[in-house]
């Protein structure tokens, strides 16, 4: 199946610092690569990986599930550790659980992390219903899409697949487990107009991390896809800062 425009992975070699940057359920690289490009645009050593079963159709995307996510996530990590001194790990939504779930594995190896509305809640009661209706219905309307700013398509499947949302759903029990195992600065952007994660999730997030350099960030003009939003070039920027003020020694 042919990828979608714009879904094709991103990589960039640059200085010793590397960002791993992890798009969200449904969506592709798309979604993230302004930011990835920015990265790489200050010196940084840039991985923006495609999840199995997705950038094609949502079909593809039912026969995936979370360990197969993951282990992209994690194959590009090392591949970045193996050539820079430091990593730090972007995510946006599911993207966000898959890097909570790399930083309490890896630990110390992971040097930060920014997260932008990360799915560590599965949102209201609809998701209880997984494990019986994903072998009676197939797909549901799709999530993508959820941009305050006019004329933005950020590239994701019209359907939901139920039997890989369900997989998601056990991500995020499994992440709400881990998370006292995170430790890791962390800089989280939530947007308080989100249609897709409620705010619950990263209320939970907040309370139930290890880490002690904290920073929540409102992304007041944006919806859930903020990385293609009106406050993209504040999570950029900001990002970009948060990994600086970690890598002293190192100018990106």
């Amino acid at each position: 199946m042919p990828l979608m425009p714009g879904a094709e992975p991103y990589r960039h070699h640059g200085g010793p610092v590397g960002v791993l940057v992890c798009h969200g359920f449904t969506g592709s690289p798309y979604s993230m690569r302004p930011w990835a490009e920015t990265a790489a645009a200050q010196g940084f050593s840039v991985s923006l990986p495609l999840l199995p079963g997705h950038g094609t159709q949502w079909r593809d995307l039912n026969i995936t599930r979370w360990p197969d996510w993951y282990a992209t996530i994690e194959r590009e990590f090392d591949l970045l550790a193996e050539d820079c001194e430091q990593v730090f790990v972007f995510g946006l939504s599911m993207g966000g659980a898959l890097a909570l779930h790399l930083a309490a594995r890896r630990g110390a190896a992971v040097s930060g992390l920014v997260l932008v509305n990360p799915l560590v809640r599965m949102p209201g009661q609809a998701h209880r219903a997984l494990p019986l209706v994903r072998h009676l219905v197939p797909s549901l309307p799709g999530i993508a899409n959820d941009v305050a700013r006019p004329g933005v398509n950020e590239g994701g499947y019209t359907r939901t697949p139920l039997h890989a949302a369900h997989s998601m759903a056990q991500l995020a029990r499994l992440v709400q487990g881990e998370l006292p195992q995170v430790t890791q600065p962390v800089l989280l952007f939530r947007s308080p107009q989100d249609h897709v994660v409620s705010p619950a999730s990263s209320a939970m997030l907040l309370a139930r991390i290890s880490s002690t350099d904290v920073e929540e960030r409102l992304c007041e003009r944006s919806f859930h896809v903020a990385t293609l939003d009106h406050d993209a070039e504040s999570i950029f920027e900001g990002s970009l800062d948060f990994v600086r003020r970690l890598t002293p020694a190192v100018k990106g």
